[in-house]
């Protein structure tokens, strides 16, 4: 079967259930998807938004690590989707007909696609699911197992509208009509592939007529929760308002927020969630505050292997990022010295509930995590 009949094939299946279900080629026709010949990924480059709207065609593992490393595609699930299309296009390019070198090849492909980031969990666990589709069929022709990526991929970006979906509900159930929310960073459809995780509660309500007041954090330096997250918002006609990330406490202690609700990036045993830098201050001001805080993710992001949130590696980017990204002159001296971690972590007594398409977890979450999986 040719790659572009196998994308058709899926993205021309509509979602079954209610009728705000959209159909599943708008949804893979959006932020990553397979070019139409099923040889490319394109991605829409999330470093120009909200200003330029630009799809981007990966064909090399160097574009696909960069897309992956320079936050063009970003976004657990999404960066998850995005490995699991790349690594089924590179292993398109694969010439050997022998099993042995075809994946020696792929495994070092898998590898260099893997090292891009370190901290969100889907990149492994996305390329660790493409890699077991190669080795449980080494029997069969190189053709075949190519082919079986292609549909491991598509399927990872199916299942992951779905788990979106129940996550969205779930959270739903959480609300009320006039609620005020905060957010942190973004984890809306350009994160995923549908409603997202931390926003889809809030996209799924106002389809219904819900309304809510939504309170978008920054989210320095990247400025995701600025750039994306209330781009999101404002375009499907939510409530939002955009705060700097040091006016939370603020808006917290004025009443207007009765729900924090963020995504994540690593969740740990014992519940310790990894999420951008900043959650875990939200997280802090929520409980001074007495607002329940939500982390909000599919069970893909959850790392049964990592005991706690010491375990959890956090990715350090470049010091211009703080110093002059997004300014016309730079804030900062060169000299001068910036700390700039991705990633922080969030202790899991600082949080209410984990929110996944299995369900709502509630503390202790040594317990409930054990019972999920």
């Amino acid at each position: 079967m040719e790659p572009k009949y196998l994308f058709r094939r899926y993205a021309e299946v509509q979602n079954e259930g209610e009728d705000d279900m959209i159909n599943t080629r708008e949804i893979l026709a959006e932020n990553v998807h397979l070019s139409e010949d099923g040889k490319s990924v394109v991605i829409i480059d999330q470093t120009k938004l909200p200003n330029v709207t630009e799809y981007l065609t990966l064909s090399t593992a160097e574009e696909m690590y960069r897309a992956i490393k320079e936050l063009q595609v970003r976004g657990a699930p999404a960066i998850g989707i995005c490995a699991g299309y790349s690594i089924y296009c590179l292993a398109q390019q694969i010439t050997e007909s022998d099993f042995a070198l075809f994946y020696a090849r792929f495994k070092k492909d898998k590898e260099y696609l893997d090292s891009s980031r370190p901290t969100a969990v889907n990149l492994s666990w996305a390329l660790k699911r493409m890699e077991s589709v190669v080795t449980a069929n080494r029997d069969k022709e190189i053709s075949q197992i190519i082919e079986l990526l292609g549909e491991e991929a598509v399927s990872i970006q199916r299942e992951d509208i779905e788990m979106c979906r129940k996550i969205s509900e779930y959270g739903l159930s959480l609300l009320k009509e006039g609620d005020g929310i905060l957010t942190h960073c973004n984890a809306g459809p350009l994160a995923t592939s549908r409603y997202g995780t931390a926003i889809g509660p809030m996209l799924l309500g106002n389809e219904r007529g819900m309304k809510f007041k939504v309170f978008s954090d920054e989210t320095r330096p990247l400025l995701q929760g600025a750039r994306l997250t209330s781009y999101e918002l404002q375009k499907a006609g939510i409530d939002v308002t955009l705060i700097c990330d040091n006016m939370a406490s603020l808006v917290m202690k004025n009443g207007w927020v009765q729900a924090c609700f963020v995504g994540c990036d690593r969740i740990a045993a014992n519940g310790d969630a990894a999420n951008k830098i900043g959650t875990s201050g939200v997280a802090i001001l929520a409980k001074h505050y007495g607002i329940p805080f939500y982390v909000l993710g599919p069970t893909s992001t959850i790392d049964m292997n990592c005991k706690t949130g010491e375990d959890i590696v956090i990715e350090l980017r470049d010091e211009d990022e703080i110093r002059s990204k997004f300014y016309e002159k730079p804030m900062a001296l060169k000299e001068v010295k910036c700390y700039n971690p991705a990633f922080d972590v969030t202790d899991h007594e600082l949080i209410h509930g984990i929110i996944t398409e299995k369900g709502i977890l509630r503390p202790p979450y040594t317990e409930s995590l054990a019972k999920l999986f």
